[in-house]
């Protein structure tokens, strides 16, 4: 016999019951932001400071007291030239991140330069000359010495390599035929910069460093930010010299609320700003605020139960399902609602749950086993269904296949073939998703992987040499496997669509372009990324990238020789 749910829902007449609760859950509310509006303030004020200290720690600490010590050793009048010129280079060997020391002598241009030998070669590879990059003009030093600067870090970055660079000039007594000596060090400011990247606060806030003229420093693109409101306020105070930490709240340009805080460093011309969003900040009161109507839902159901004995039934079985329902909306699909026995709407409900539960973690296995595109072909469908037939789409292709597998295969055992095929495909898939790529399908060791819309063939190219550098990384530590990649790629028009028997069909591309790129990629040396000439075309100017023309190859199915060009990284080309 079923109980009809209307007759149960009488007791809602109980409902004033909660009204109480309502308002001392606003309340609680209130006196809870104010709380963590201080925590925060307290936090963002903390690590501002925290940096500051370390940065003022590491540049006293490690770099300017141990150059005071090198700086009054050279000035040693019973040390000779060549004496001093060792100990700027064990000096220079033994502090971490200085990579020049040089003697400057008043009005000469040859300053006396001892750099460190493998940012040298760093900067040789990256197109600079050591000596001139790694130098101090003159005209810095006097500027230096004119204004009394001594000791205080004049920072810049280096565009070609993407390194702050601190120049630290220290006076000396010792003097050469009555002209002065100034020691001058470079220091790579590496170190503060991880100490930014690395810092905890980061995955809830954000911190930056900025200039006197908003521009963000210690980062690889620099940017103005002088539009946020905190920005602004540190500004005047960074081109004054101040050094007095404040705390603020202000909305950035987007919209969005933010808390922040600012301080100052002795030691840089910088700000250190820390942000929080106000709702990374009160994001507990939104959890208060869920567990309130949660306990407001339990006095509503106390006070039902109060008003009808027989309405406890309902509850227990509404939250079952509802604890299921957040595991489910988790993605936990094995997620069931269990001891509901009921005979009424809600016992109903609960077994059309658990169905829905078990379809959905079924259809979420499925979606494994397709591509993007079916998915998209199959959503676009809708009610209607899939049929069969295709359309004329114009993509770039994309194959790569293993070199050395089959003797690989044949070596080890059936488990490792596939935990080594699982990581080799798991990387490539990672890689084609970041360039907007779409894997069609696996065959054995070899990946077919489409890519459509805006600038495909440049991204088909980034994407093909990225899997090609981090294949030979993940196929190089197998020792003794010879395992290494090949990969071909060819552009034009295909046919896309549902294909095979009415009740199996295989949603995938057929034409001239795919067989093309499949034996490009069988045609492709170990290491090698080969495309035809429509491809070389379209990703011509691409970031990174350099085509290399190959002798035309015969390829089965073409009458004439096809011309062919291997993809080279512009990074290693010399």
């Amino acid at each position: 016999m079923r109980f009809p749910l209307p007759l149960k829902f009488f007791v809602f007449a109980a409902c004033v019951a909660v009204a109480p609760l309502a308002l001392v859950g606003e309340n609680l509310v209130r006196i809870t932001r104010d709380e963590l509006k201080s925590a925060a303030n307290e936090d963002l004020t903390g690590v501002a400071a925290q940096l500051r200290g370390e940065f003022d720690s590491i540049y006293q600490g490690k770099w300017l007291a141990p150059l005071s010590v090198i700086r009054n050793g050279v000035d040693n009048h019973e040390l000779d030239v060549a004496q001093k010129v060792s100990l700027l280079t064990l000096g220079m060997e033994e502090l971490a991140n200085v990579v020049a020391l040089q003697l400057s002598l008043e009005g000469a241009d040859l300053p006396m330069l001892v750099s460190d030998q493998a940012y040298a070669e760093r900067l040789a590879g990256a197109g600079l000359d050591p000596v001139e990059t790694l130098s101090t003009p003159s005209a810095v030093v006097d500027n230096v010495v004119a204004t009394g600067q001594f000791g205080r870090p004049l920072v810049a970055q280096l565009a070609e390599t993407g390194d702050w660079i601190a120049t630290v000039a220290l006076p000396m007594e010792s003097r050469i035929a009555g002209r002065r000596l100034t020691l001058v060090a470079k220091l790579d400011l590496g170190e503060l910069r991880r100490s930014v990247e690395r810092h905890p606060f980061h995955q809830r806030g954000e911190i930056t460093i900025v200039d006197h003229a908003g521009r963000t420093v210690l980062v690889d693109a620099p940017e103005v930010i002088a539009s946020r409101a905190i920005v602004g306020s540190a500004m005047p105070l960074i081109v004054a010299g101040a050094r007095a930490d404040a705390l603020e709240g202000y909305v950035r340009p987007d919209g969005t609320s933010m808390l922040g805080a600012y301080a100052f460093p002795d030691w840089f011309p910088w700000a250190v700003i820390t942000e929080l969003s106000e709702a990374n900040a009160y994001a507990v009161i939104h959890e208060m605020m869920r567990r309130i109507i949660v306990v407001g839902s339990l006095g509503f159901a106390a006070a039902s139960l109060a008003a009808l004995l027989f309405s406890r039934g309902l509850t227990a079985p509404i939250l079952r399902i509802g604890r299921a329902a957040e595991r489910v909306g988790e993605g936990d699909f094995a997620a069931r609602v269990e001891n509901v026995r009921s005979r009424d709407e809600i016992g109903d409900l609960a077994k059309r749950f658990n169905v829905m539960a078990a379809q959905l973690g079924e259809r979420l296995e499925l979606m494994k086993f397709v591509s993007q595109e079916t998915m998209t072909a199959i959503q676009a469908r809708g009610e209607e269904g899939m049929s069969r037939g295709g359309e004329r789409r114009e993509v770039t292709m994309l194959f790569s296949d293993i070199r050395g597998y089959t003797a690989f295969s044949e070596t080890v055992t059936p488990e490792e073939v596939i935990e080594v095929l699982n990581r080799y495909f798991e990387v490539q898939a990672e890689i084609v998703e970041r360039y907007d790529g779409d894997i069609d399908k696996f065959v054995g060791d070899e990946l077919m992987a489409m890519f459509v819309g805006e600038n495909k063939e440049q991204r088909a190219v980034q994407c093909a040499l990225e899997i090609k550098t981090a294949l030979a990384a993940l196929l190089g530590g197998h020792e003794g496997y010879s395992l290494e990649v090949g990969l071909g790629l060819a552009s034009g028009d295909v046919v896309l669509g549902a294909m095979g028997a009415r009740d199996r069909m295989d949603y995938t591309v057929l034409g001239s372009t795919v067989n093309l790129a499949a034996r490009l990629c069988s045609k492709a040396g170990p290491g090698e990324v080969l495309v035809e000439r429509a491809t070389r075309e379209a990703a011509e100017g691409a970031e990174g990238v350099r085509f290399a023309e190959q002798a035309p190859v015969a390829l089965k199915g073409y009458a004439e020789p096809v011309p062919i060009f291997a993809v080279e990284s512009r990074e290693i080309v010399t």
